[in-house]
């Protein structure tokens, strides 16, 4: 079994619940608005990390792809900022999952049998929303299974 960590629209900061809340995980998986390199450093001393680029990442954090595919543990997870902006029919494509920032909202949803899931914003509190991250668990022969986490802070 693996558990991914699930970080988007860190916006330059990396809180320590989100860090703790993320210990243990086997990698990281962040969906954008990453903020400050500094933010990939420390998610790299928890796990390894996959990162895409966010609508505000600029300077070094441009060279991240605006998409890409995390496979881990036999599982295709497909990654971008915004999921309005995908560029593949992910059930078509075989994907398993979709991890997607942006809105800061936390959202777990099944579509044509691919699992959504967007962690929500662990950065700056921002719109009222709750300061989020998600996990996700892969089996082999299992559904992947997500949920959230609402961090107190």
């Amino acid at each position: 079994m693996t558990v991914l960590g699930l970080i988007s629209d860190t916006h330059g900061l990396l809180r320590p619940e989100a860090a703790a809340a993320l210990a243990g995980v086997d990698a990281i998986l962040h969906a954008g608005d990453v903020g400050r390199p500094a933010v990939l450093a420390a998610l790299r001393s928890i796990a390894p990390v996959f990162a895409v680029r966010g609508n505000v990442d600029g300077g070094e954090l441009a060279a991240l792809p605006l998409d890409t595919i995390a496979s881990v543990g036999g599982f295709d997870i497909y990654m971008l900022h915004i999921l309005r902006n995908i560029a593949i029919d992910p059930a078509a494509a075989g994907m398993a999952v979709v991890v997607s920032g942006h809105t800061h909202k936390p959202l777990i949803e099944e579509k044509a049998g691919v699992l959504y899931v967007n962690p929500g914003s662990a950065g700056p509190r921002r719109f009222g929303l709750p300061v989020s991250l998600g996990f996700l668990r892969l089996a082999s022969g299992q559904k992947p299974e997500a949920w959230l986490k609402m961090l107190d802070c």
